[in-house]
């Protein structure tokens, strides 16, 4: 005996296999891989970092403020926040815009010894025009298109960046990609690769943002392990 189906219901049955299946193979869908990141901020308050300023008399809260998940800076008197851990072998990646009169900042990477205006470091340069510089500090080093950058008797070295500034304009936001892998350092400013070093005399330390001038804000700050 033959059962007839009518086309209706053939394709009623065929709609419904093929609901099934995609419902199916959606349970199977990997989700986009963790590039393992770690928030430095939270985007509510200081947990993780250390105000620092030489004059203990000062406030430093009246320096340093979080507001709708930015870092505010008022950029006086001199100093810096800086991570309560060290880190090595990693992408660094901030946000940063001058809110008044662009002048002075940066970024101190592999930071050592006791608190310091100038600790030991390899500072990725945020001063206006000069974003994606080098500022060896107190006898830090690396080498820059076969150049070495490194003397000791000298509180700063400066490497410039290879490029002209692709910094925008004041009330803008920039951002800072730092990839920081054994003894090198890539300086991505904008996306444009500024500056690249190798030999880097430090590989490891705290990771400080300076007090250095006028009023800066900070956001989207995290880590990428890098292996």
């Amino acid at each position: 005996m033959r059962t007839f189906v009518s086309k209706p219901l053939t394709c009623a049955l065929l709609v419904s296999m093929l609901l099934c299946l995609v419902g199916c193979q959606a349970k199977f869908v990997m989700p986009e891989e963790d590039d393992g990141r770690t928030a430095l901020f939270n985007g509510a308050d200081f947990a993780g970092w250390k105000m620092f300023v030489p004059d203990e008399g000062v406030d430093v809260n009246t320096i340093w403020s979080v507001k709708d998940g930015v870092i505010h800076c008022k950029g006086q008197p001199n100093g810096y926040i800086r991570t309560k851990k060290k880190y090595s072998n990693y992408k660094l990646h901030l946000e940063w815009r001058w809110t008044a009169k662009p002048t002075n900042s940066g970024v101190l990477l592999h930071a050592s010894g006791p608190d310091d205006v100038w600790p030991r470091c390899i500072e990725a340069q945020l001063k206006a025009q000069s974003a994606g510089d080098f500022v060896m500090i107190k006898g830090t080093g690396v080498t820059v298109d076969d150049r070495a950058f490194y003397d000791p008797a000298k509180t700063y070295v400066v490497a410039q960046k290879k490029h002209d500034s692709n910094e925008n304009s004041p009330g803008k936001w920039n951002t800072y990609d730092i990839y920081c892998k054994g003894n090198t350092i890539k300086l991505y400013v904008n996306d444009v690769l500024q500056n690249e070093a190798s030999n880097a005399t430090d590989t490891s330390g705290w990771i400080c943002l300076q007090s250095e001038g006028s009023e800066i804000e900070f956001r989207n700050i995290y880590l990428v392990p890098l292996h």
